[in-house]
């Protein structure tokens, strides 16, 4: 079924409990909003020579999370359908489980984009605020709407949308995207598919129960992990290409090589076995990668 936003989906048969404030902070997803939040908070940094102004880094860090929250919201709308499908989890999504309705789920969204685009149009700048807006909105149309349910593929290009909070990080600092704005970016979107499988890979029945042709689901658990490191392989060297060239400095090539290890190292044990704690092992640790390779990408500008 094609996601719509409207709402004729049956709602859940069970009387929904009234929603709370803690459902519109799950409509957010705040976990992923940090993450995308510090890759664009670190490239701020880097491209400030390590001092960015702490007033427009404020409200680089508020107005993005406003960015990924109201996309959030939108998806929560979207896949409300898939939600009650596949499992516990994400049965008990505010949206999914009926306490949110989705038209007030639509308005939280769109407000929380409104407000970004205003706060970081206004403080810091108006390429900022619109690659902010254009990563929610690419999350929404193209990842959500256009890919997710038809190709297994999906969250190759749409991993397009976790990459762009890295472009708006460095355009909030110096107004324009230089080099190392475009390595971030790429980094980010190399790095997604295998992080995104290693979960797909914990997550296969829901998926496959709800319809959805994730990677494991199409292809099967094998060919999935020989597909994560092979990405894996090539984030290790495109990581390592900035440093190789100069546009970042030792400490973020030493991080680089460490960490891309340690990646490399879990990639391989996932191929040689596929087990559930393997998989979770290298999702939890790719989330950690991310985190510290973008802390270094920070701290080297600091240094240097």
């Amino acid at each position: 079924m094609t996601p719509v936003l409207a709402t004729s989906i049956a709602p859940p048969l069970a009387a929904p409990a009234a929603a709370s404030w803690r459902d519109y902070v799950t409509l957010t997803k705040p976990r992923i909003m940090s993450l995308l939040v510090l890759t664009a908070a670190c490239a701020m940094v880097a491209a400030a020579g390590g001092d960015p102004a702490p007033v427009r880094l404020l409200a680089l860090v508020v107005g993005g999370g406003l960015a990924c929250g109201g996309a959030s919201a939108l998806n929560h709308v979207l896949d409300r359908d898939i939600d009650r499908l596949m499992g516990e989890r994400t049965a008990s999504r505010p949206v999914a489980a009926g306490r949110i309705a989705p038209p007030r789920a639509i308005a939280f969204g769109l407000l929380l984009a409104a407000l970004s685009f205003a706060l970081l149009s206004a403080v810091d700048n108006v390429l900022c605020a619109v690659l902010s807006l254009s990563g929610g909105a690419f999350y929404v149309v193209v990842y959500t709407l256009g890919l997710k349910r038809r190709t297994s593929s999906n969250i190759v290009i749409g991993g397009a949308a976790g990459a762009i909070p890295a472009l708006a990080g460095w355009a909030a600092a110096s107004g324009r995207l230089d080099a190392g704005a475009f390595y971030l970016f790429a980094i980010v979107l190399v790095w997604t598919p295998p992080h995104f499988w290693a979960l797909a890979l914990l997550l296969q029945r829901h998926y496959a129960a709800a319809g959805v042709p994730m990677l494991p689901v199409v292809k099967g658990p094998r060919a999935t992990a020989r597909q994560v490191l092979i990405y894996s392989v090539g984030l290790v060297v495109l990581t390592l290409v900035p440093g190789t060239f100069g546009v970042f400095g030792v400490v973020y090539t030493a991080a680089a090589v460490v960490l891309g290890g340690a990646f490399l190292w879990l990639a391989w044990r996932l191929w040689r076995s596929g087990t559930p704690s393997r998989a979770g092992l290298l999702f939890h640790f790719s989330l950690l990668y991310l985190a510290l390779l973008f802390a270094a990408v920070a701290l080297d500008a600091a240094v240097r």
